[in-house]
């Protein structure tokens, strides 16, 4: 499994600022090894961000995304206390999920 997604979610006059660091090596399919080998491919490609269980971001990634994402957003609403989480899926299979409330 891979390391917990570092996220950072701050309200302030009804907006909340969400900053989310990915762990995941996002390898294209094109690079290859030492031997000359290719490396298969493994990228994340759904994520979702949910607010009290509420969506507030869906999106989809692909090859051209660098290792380790950091993606940082915004959404009206939010107050210190609630609860935000990310989850996001990958080409294997590999799910992950984290959440954070938001300070």
């Amino acid at each position: 499994m891979s390391n917990p997604t570092k996220i950072r979610a701050s309200a302030a006059n009804g907006i909340t600022e969400v900053r989310a660091l990915m762990q995941h090596e996002m390898e294209t399919g094109r690079r290859k090894d030492e031997s000359g080998n290719l490396v298969p491919a493994w990228y994340i490609t759904d994520i979702k961000v949910q607010h009290n269980g509420r969506t507030v971001l869906e999106g989809q990634f692909g090859t051209s995304v660098s290792k380790n994402p950091f993606l940082v957003f915004r959404f009206k609403g939010g107050t210190a206390g609630d609860k935000l989480a990310i989850s996001w899926a990958d080409n294997r299979g590999e799910k992950r999920s984290d959440e954070v409330a938001i300070s």
